[in-house]
């Protein structure tokens, strides 16, 4: 019983819990109910002339004017609401004052029709009945969509006609009661099962709409930090630079690339990884207000939107201020998990003039970061567009550049410091390009790279250093680079040892040299590349290190006999404690992993005399000589021997 009550109170009261279909109902009364008011009050009128010579003046003069006034003003006051934006709660007070007008108004036109039955003739009181029939059916369907003033409208006027109609003991009214009666249990019916559909429609469009949100938010979120995606990313920029390009503000655009990230996947696994972005995101959500819109484009690369107007100045010292946070360890394993973050910079509209542009010129300013001053912000400037111009000019000349004839190979010696006697020669790149002229290394390999080309002018260059040093002294050792891309597939690496086969060169004169980036980006790959390059009898240099983000379980995995320790180490040696610290470190590093180990970049007397005292043997740099021409070679090895017998 108390369900039933409960029930029934559900179903006669406004859908309070439920805005979408307070909304819908809104919507259909508003256009509805103008309707309604309007065929009552043409059929009121109506029924009021026939009975003017009749009835009483009260009953068709001043009631018809009442309901008229109040029923033009009801009529009124809906079609101003089309024109209204109303909120849920307006809505939902207009359809509660409804349901709660509906009996009063029910019991007025039914209690004014009965009162004008007794007057006339049979054919006015069988029109009061045809009245009442018809008015409140279409009554009705107006307003079925907000079911308690229905239901409470044929409550009233049907239970009103079929007992009164009933009780007149005339047998034409008595059977019209009945098929009132009928039609009245029809359209109950009818008006549950419609108000139903209506219901269940409204809601399916609600939970439509929530799951086509959902899907949205879904598809503009980063499943893993919960930050905004690359999709998200490039929608908000695309808005926010047309508010900017509006308003005439700067607007500035920052991508942030994480510096050490590959080897923490490595060497901890990838759910430690996955845990240390999340970190990463949840840092720089800290540190960052609401102008700044940041987003995850995918792998360890973050981006930030800066729509708050900052200077050059400011905008460096909110650079250096995150990549300083980004230095503070991060806690996830036993101990602190240490890395960094390199940050490039570009603005809008002073340097750039479009999304794209504005996207482009932020990743080169991170590119320049992380390749002059990793873990630190670089923000584009005129001098950077400049640059990126010639580096255009660059890789759509190297594009269309012929790899034979352009590209030759200098060598540079590679000394013993206590005999001082070369005992190998680095092969180095040179560019010599009908369009551009001389092009320094500096420029084209980082292009060559960047595009994917490198790979491509390892084989030529190789096979002119191998023919070169062919016809050296015995013993005399060839050093040549491999990029990233040479070690990085099985063909590659494959044609590098068909190359080396098909050579005049001993291979057990060869070192091929490595770098920590092509360690860090594919180790089992990597590893098997120098397998192969190993039992051809090559020696493996790692290139440049101290300066990437290698750690020394990769270096241990990795076959090598050379480490090459990087210029910026020993420049100023003699002077910088710390730099002299390092060097040592390294060189009793190599003593104990039992590897070679060769300084490069060795410029002033004083450099060298550093290096002798902390027991380095193998250098190479200016101070010995600059890189030469294979035709130069010969007569640089027989000064050398002349030197030697001289001082003996």
């Amino acid at each position: 019983m108390k369900k039933t009550l409960l029930g029934i109170r559900a179903l006669m009261s406004a859908p309070t819990a439920n805005p979408g279909l307070v909304k819908a109902q809104f919507t259909a009364l508003a256009r509805q109910l103008p309707m309604m008011y309007f065929i009552l009050l043409i059929n009121t009128l109506m029924m009021a002339g026939t009975h003017f010579a009749v009835a009483p003046l009260w009953l068709v003069l001043y009631c018809p004017l009442i309901m008229t006034v109040f029923g033009v003003i009801r009529a009124a006051d809906w079609i101003r609401t089309r024109k209204r934006t109303l909120s849920t709660a307006q809505m939902l007070t207009a359809l509660k004052r409804t349901n709660m007008l509906a009996p009063f108004v029910a019991i007025g036109f039914t209690a004014w029709s009965l009162a004008l039955f007794p007057y006339g003739d049979s054919y006015t009181k069988s029109y009061v009945a045809f009245y009442m029939a018809i008015t409140v059916i279409g009554c009705i369907f107006c307003m079925m969509h907000l079911l308690p003033s229905a239901l409470i409208t044929t409550a009233v006027v049907n239970t009103a006609f079929v007992v009164f109609f009933a009780s007149t003991n005339i047998i034409t009214f008595v059977a019209t009661a009945i098929d009132v009666l009928l039609v009245s249990i029809a359209m109950l019916v009818i008006l549950k099962s419609q108000y139903t559909d209506f219901t269940q429609l409204v809601n399916m469009q609600a939970q439509t709409a929530k799951l086509s949100e959902e899907n949205l938010h879904l598809a503009n979120q980063d499943s893993l930090t919960g930050l905004a995606n690359r999709r998200q990313f490039f929608s908000r920029l695309d808005t926010l630079l047309a508010s900017a390009s509006e308003q005439e503000v700067r607007l500035a655009v920052g991508l942030l690339d994480l510096d050490g990230f590959k080897p923490v996947n490595d060497l901890y696994g990838h759910s430690v990884g996955d845990r240390l972005l999340c970190q990463v995101g949840q840092r720089l959500t800290g540190l960052l207000d609401e102008d700044v819109h940041l987003a995850r484009l995918g792998g360890d690369e973050f981006s930030l939107i800066i729509t708050q107007a900052m200077s050059d100045d400011e905008l460096r010292a909110f650079g250096e201020k995150i990549c300083a946070n980004m230095r503070e360890p991060f806690l996830l394993v036993d101990i602190p998990i240490q890395i960094s973050a390199s940050l490039g910079i570009a603005t809008f509209p002073d340097q750039a003039s479009s999304a794209t542009q504005v996207y482009e010129y932020a990743d080169y300013a991170l590119y320049q970061s992380k390749r002059q001053r990793p873990g630190t912000v670089c923000l584009f400037s005129a001098e950077h567009r400049q640059q990126l111009n010639r580096d255009g000019l660059t890789e759509q000349a190297l594009r269309r550049a012929d790899l034979e004839s352009e590209f030759h190979v200098v060598f540079q010696p590679i000394v013993d410091i206590h005999t001082e006697q070369t005992i190998a020669f680095e092969a180095l790149a040179r560019w010599q390009s009908p369009e551009l002229g001389n092009v320094p290394p500096g420029q084209f390999i980082p292009i060559a790279e960047r595009v994917g080309m490198v790979n491509r002018l390892t084989l030529p260059l190789l096979s002119k250093a191998l023919d070169t040093a062919a016809s050296w002294p015995a013993g005399m050792r060839l050093s040549f680079n491999l990029s990233a891309h040479d070690l990085g597939s099985e063909d590659a690496a494959q044609q590098v040892v068909e190359l080396i086969k098909s050579s005049r060169f001993d291979p057990a004169c060869l070192d091929l040299e490595i770098t920590e980036t092509a360690v860090i980006q594919d180790l089992p790959q990597t590893q098997r590349a120098i397998s192969r390059f190993r039992d051809l009898g090559c020696g493996i240099s790692l290139d440049d290190f101290g300066t990437g983000y290698s750690s020394l379980s990769q270096i241990h995995a990795l076959s090598l006999t050379k480490l090459k320790v990087d210029r910026t180490f020993v420049t100023h040696i003699d002077l910088d404690p710390a730099s002299f610290k390092i060097v040592k470190s390294l060189i009793a590093l190599c003593q104990d992993m039992q590897l070679e180990c060769i300084v490069e970049g060795v410029e002033t007397a004083a450099e060298l005399g550093a290096l002798k005292n902390l027991g380095c043997t193998r250098a190479q740099g200016y101070l010995f000589s600059k890189p030469m021409r294979a035709s130069d070679i010969s007569a640089w090895l027989e000064a050398e021997q002349m030197a030697k017998v001289q001082a003996v």
